[in-house]
């Protein structure tokens, strides 16, 4: 198992992003609470690790701090959620968000984000009440690098949208969260995290 991750940043497309470590190149999946986080491109990080293995591949998933691995890996034994799902939950909210969730039965918040129906929502209340730590455990100082971010080269506002599309909103949802976001001097995070919380009021 890899328990972590440090390296250099090479790239990064939300939700993908590629590590150097020491001439080899780590292709990760992250979730948009550890891309707010990332340092600009060509700076060293340190990501938490979890390999998931499949017959058809083995998918690395990184994460900024200990407590988001730990909920991702809670997650991912709620009969029905798979790892893809687990990192679209940790995008849509942070830990305390989906703590408070859990903890209020507020299924309206959680069937918010995309692939989370009614049952899949009741199912994880009923199943995570028991298993989520303590809300104080889930906060880290534990950051992957710098808080310098770095600006896309290309169209921020399409990134958003083809990031919000992988993590399973459709496209012309994703687009619709965006449009109305002005451009000027966001990233492609910082378009995507406003879209986000727009999308769960």
């Amino acid at each position: 198992m890899i328990g972590f991750l440090r390296g250099i940043l090479v790239y990064k497309a939300p939700p993908f992003l590629v590590l150097d470590v020491q001439g080899v190149g780590y292709e990760v999946e992250a979730p948009m609470t550890t891309f707010y986080d990332l340092p600009a491109i060509n700076q060293e990080i340190k990501l938490h690790t979890h390999l998931v293995v499949r017959e058809d591949a083995h998918i690395l998933f990184g994460f900024s701090n200990e407590p988001d691995r730990a909920l991702f890996r809670t997650l991912i034994k709620v009969n029905g959620v798979g790892p893809k799902l687990a990192l679209t939950i940790l995008s849509g909210q942070s830990a305390e968000e989906f703590h408070r969730c859990i903890h209020d039965n507020d299924t309206k918040a959680l069937v918010r984000l995309p692939g989370v129906g009614k049952k899949t929502a009741e199912r994880l209340i009923i199943e995570m009440r028991d298993r989520l730590p303590d809300l104080g455990d889930m906060v880290s100082t534990d950051t992957v690098g710098t808080s310098q971010t770095s600006r896309s080269m290309t169209n921020p506002k399409q990134e958003a949208v083809n990031a919000l599309c992988s993590l399973g909103y459709k496209p012309l949802d994703a687009s619709k969260m965006v449009q109305n976001i002005s451009v000027d001097g966001k990233s492609c995070e910082d378009i995507i995290r406003q879209a986000l919380q727009g999308a769960l009021r």
